[in-house]
């Protein structure tokens, strides 16, 4: 009864989160307006002796003799051999807009056989973008998202502590040039393509201009004509576009994760008219070995008896249960709920109930 009512609220909460408008800035992608992605490689110093092993990453003292000679130290020859450095890839996603001074957040990942990065330093690395040019310098202290502890004859490890951020750890030294005052059209991208929702959205743009401003282009594209908004700027007009409010409309899904048990339905899902019997069987092998003696002062030796128990039990079923045809999401869930099923169970019936035709929407397994 629980798991009925709980699954009634659940219906009741998507059918709200359904009819409410949503903003086009959380629909779509603006053309242009996108992030760029940084990558670097540089090195971690300060670690607590869990750095990088040199005779298994050669890469690690190529790089840090590249470092000091470029600081004046000569270590040519040199038997070198730290244990508080490590080489690591440096990661981060350049902001839309992003002016030069700023800062933003970079993620360190080391890639030889380093323990740990916690209380390591990331010596200044450039981060380069695809076109090969450096786009911004990052350095700091890494936070990391573990812990590793050893003893003589044990070790722990907990959360990935060969990974971590550095907050605002990058500087941008070179800017993206885009220029949006000077766009006279502008695409809109739908994050889920969708012919209706696209129309939605031209109408809605048009409707709050009145006037033809938005033409849609196909499922996943609608064309702004940003010089007939009469705005002050390009940028005016993606502003108030961009929190226009428009109703999505969403494909009939069953998305079903076979490893946590998790089921979740759109409000469309439909079923036709189908039977349904559900029921376990559980195998019973129990092994009760028994040990043989032999008798006193004689030769002979202790004998195994193997000894098997076997058995099949079957749990009652369920029964066949008739699913009228046209069955709605509160009705699914509600009859599914009924049947006393368990998550795992309720996967595979409707697995079954998609493979006999009668589940009307696309079942997406993971």
């Amino acid at each position: 009864m629980t798991r009925l009512i709980l699954a009634l609220i659940l219906t009741c909460l998507a059918w709200a989160a359904a009819a409410t408008p949503i903003r086009i800035k959380d629909l779509v992608e603006f053309d242009g307006v996108r992030g760029n992605d940084l990558i670097g490689y540089g090195l971690v110093v300060g670690l607590n002796g869990t750095g990088d092993g040199l005779r298994n990453s050669p890469f690690t003292e190529e790089i840090m003799t590249n470092i000091l000679e470029r600081l004046g130290v000569n270590v040519s020859g040199e038997q070198f051999r730290p244990q508080n450095v490590a080489a690591v890839i440096v990661t981060a996603t350049l902001p839309a807009f992003a002016r030069a001074g700023s800062q933003i957040d970079i993620t360190v990942s080391a890639i030889g056989d380093s323990e740990s990065l916690m209380g390591g330093t990331l010596v200044m690395t450039p981060l380069t973008a695809a076109d090969g040019e450096i786009y911004a310098v990052a350095q700091g202290s890494i936070i990391a998202g573990g812990a590793s502890v050893e003893g003589e004859a044990a070790s722990v490890v907990e959360g990935v502590p060969t990974a971590g951020i550095v907050p605002s750890g990058a500087r941008i030294e070179r800017e993206v040039e885009f220029e949006l005052a000077s766009l006279d059209t502008m695409r809109l991208a739908l994050r889920t393509p969708d012919f209706t929702t696209a129309a939605r959205i031209e109408a809605a743009i048009n409707a709050f201009y009145n006037r033809r401003v938005a033409l849609m282009l196909d499922a996943g594209t609608v064309a702004l004509d940003l010089s007939a908004t009469n705005d002050l700027s390009a940028a005016h007009s993606v502003f108030r576009i961009e929190n226009i409010l428009v109703e999505p409309e969403s494909r009939a899904r069953v998305v079903v994760d076979q490893r946590s048990g998790t089921i979740v339905m759109g409000e469309n899902v439909r079923i036709s008219r189908v039977a349904v019997a559900q029921g376990n069987l559980t195998l019973r092998i129990e092994e009760a070995p028994i040990a043989v003696q032999p008798n006193p002062f004689s030769e002979g030796e202790t004998v195994i008896v193997p000894r098997t128990q076997v058995g099949i039990d079957e749990e009652a079923g369920t029964g066949l249960a008739e699913v009228p045809g046209g069955m709605s999401l509160s009705e699914v869930i509600a009859g599914l709920n009924a049947l006393g099923v368990s998550p795992g169970d309720m996967i595979d019936i409707l697995n079954a109930i998609n493979a006999s035709g009668a589940l009307h929407a696309e079942l997406i397994v993971r």
